[in-house]
């Protein structure tokens, strides 16, 4: 990491993007103007010492933030947020960037002697940085070593005590970063991981879609799971283990459902797939439109690309509960797609997810099964095409990718080619008839008024059920015009009575 060092050792501010440059200019001379000190200090300093991309400064001053924050986000027209009136922590929003303020008090060391792990415990001085090109870095921990090792490393024994949430976050850059967290900050970990279960579901959900939002998620469940972590953070995944399935199934419950997150990274060209080569993935359809759908924001923080493997890790959630054997020993596990809908229902309303982004999780669970369920030998026909879309509504083309997942974590490598090719042509069929149906049926042919008016019927149960099967047959290609409607009304009211 020398390159990345000032002559000296120092840090050059020419490696910091320009726009972030400006931003830290008008900081400093509002700053030195009321006389306060102030740092750069986490994220933001590591880094742009790795070379990385960032949108987030972090700056922490000497004074309490709600003195001088809200003149800060002023002068750089942008929002100022409280984060922790506790702490007096606070966040600038720009079009661009995030700026997290923190207080300090005492000396800078103090405060980096409070933070989590040493690659985090390096800072700057904003205004010995803005005056020059170069300014020291202040690194008490040997910070910068351990960058250059990609070594995780806690600062003291307690910062998993002191706020849980690290727990999560070593997890996450380790990931992020591809770092090794040292044995005695793992040690550390494993014992304080119960701890995770008093944390507030708001700062569970930032970090866990984080996690998420990685390209190896599954493998990252896995060392969560090692540590004991994964299991005190959803404790609804503990009856999982061990649970055997059918023959067709390469793991049981537990293991299945991690290797689903791992195959999601794959089908959604993230990751690889360590039991097959590339080649499965050529007959899964696959655009560009496609990449920016599972890219599109849900909520803050989170994706479709996330919540997809969200719903990956929770499917089976409830197959435990839901396992027995019919008169012929054949194992089974009925309901548990809308059984196991219900409990990740309540896991996501304890970690503080939006509603929007529960039921679409919720529907991924509830519907896994749907797509293969739709024909069992030959292609669906138009009518379980047009169903399964109303079903399934906004998780719809999400769930289509999950069983795809779900297909490939079940077989592992002893996958069928030929029931893959099913799959996958089931698949690239559904989306070739959707778009057809959507193009068929772009104006209602007849709606509630005109049953009203020219059949006399009443508003109610009957007449809804009655649109919606007007609907299906003019988005199946049944009913191409009015007319041709008005006639199955007569003929339907002719034989319902």
């Amino acid at each position: 990491m020398d390159s990345l060092k000032g002559p000296q050792g120092g840090f050059d501010k020419t490696l910091i993007e320009p726009e972030a440059q400006s931003l830290l200019i008008k900081l400093s001379g509002l700053l030195k103007t009321e006389d306060i000190r102030a740092y750069l200090v986490g994220g933001f300093v590591r880094d742009v010492l790795l070379g990385r991309d960032t949108d987030d400064i972090d700056i922490t001053i000497n004074i309490d933030v709600l003195n001088i924050a809200p003149q800060m986000a002023e002068l750089l027209q942008g929002k100022f947020v409280l984060l922790d009136a506790v702490n007096r922590i606070g966040r600038i929003i720009i079009k661009d960037w995030t700026i997290d303020v923190a207080s300090f008090s005492g000396n800078i060391e103090d405060d980096l002697a409070r933070r989590d792990f040493t690659i985090d415990a390096i800072a700057v001085d904003l205004h010995q940085l803005v005056e020059g090109q170069d300014a020291c870095l202040i690194d008490p921990f040997n910070g910068q070593s351990d960058l250059d090792l990609g070594i995780i490393k806690i600062v003291t024994d307690t910062v998993f005590q002191e706020d849980p949430v690290r727990l999560l976050r070593a997890m996450r850059l380790a990931a992020e970063l591809d770092f090794t967290i040292d044995r005695k900050a793992e040690t550390e970990l494993k014992r304080a991981a119960p701890l995770i279960a008093v944390v507030p579901g708001e700062r569970v959900r930032e970090e866990l879609l984080r996690i998420l939002n990685h390209s190896h998620g599954g493998q990252v469940f896995r060392d969560m799971d090692r540590l004991g972590l994964l299991t005190a953070l959803i404790p609804e995944l503990v009856p999982l283990k061990g649970v055997e399935q059918p023959k067709e199934h390469h793991w049981d419950v537990f293991e299945h459902s991690i290797n689903t997150v791992s195959a999601v990274d794959f089908i959604l060209h993230q990751g690889v797939w360590e039991y097959q080569d590339e080649s499965i993935l050529s007959p899964v359809p696959w655009t560009s439109s496609i990449a920016e759908y599972f890219d599109q924001p849900v909520n803050s923080g989170s994706t479709r690309r996330s919540l997809i493997k969200l719903a990956a890790l929770l499917h089976d959630i409830t197959k435990p509960q839901t396992k027995a054997f019919d008169e012929n020993g054949r194992m089974r596990f009925l309901g548990h797609p809308e059984s196991g809908a219900d409990v990740v229902a309540g896991i996501l309303e304890r970690l503080r997810f939006s509603a929007k982004e529960i039921k679409l999780v919720t529907l991924m669970v509830k519907y896994h099964l749907r797509p293969t369920q739709m024909s069992q030998d030959a292609l669906p026909t138009n009518r379980a095409i047009y169903r399964y879309f109303r079903d399934v509504r906004d998780a719809d083309i999400d769930t289509l990718y999950l069983s795809l997942a779900d297909h490939l974590a079940t077989r592992g490598p002893a996958l069928l080619p030929d029931q893959w090719e099913y799959h996958t042509n089931l698949v690239a069929y559904v989306f070739k008839e959707h778009f057809k149906q959507k193009k068929t049926a772009p104006l209602k042919l007849i709606d509630g008024n005109d049953l009203i008016n020219i059949f006399g019927m009443k508003p109610g149960a009957k007449m809804g059920e009655l649109l919606e099967s007007i609907r299906e047959a003019q988005a199946t290609g049944e009913l191409p015009n009015r007319e041709e409607a008005l006639d199955y009304v007569k003929k339907y009211l002719s034989i319902s009575g």
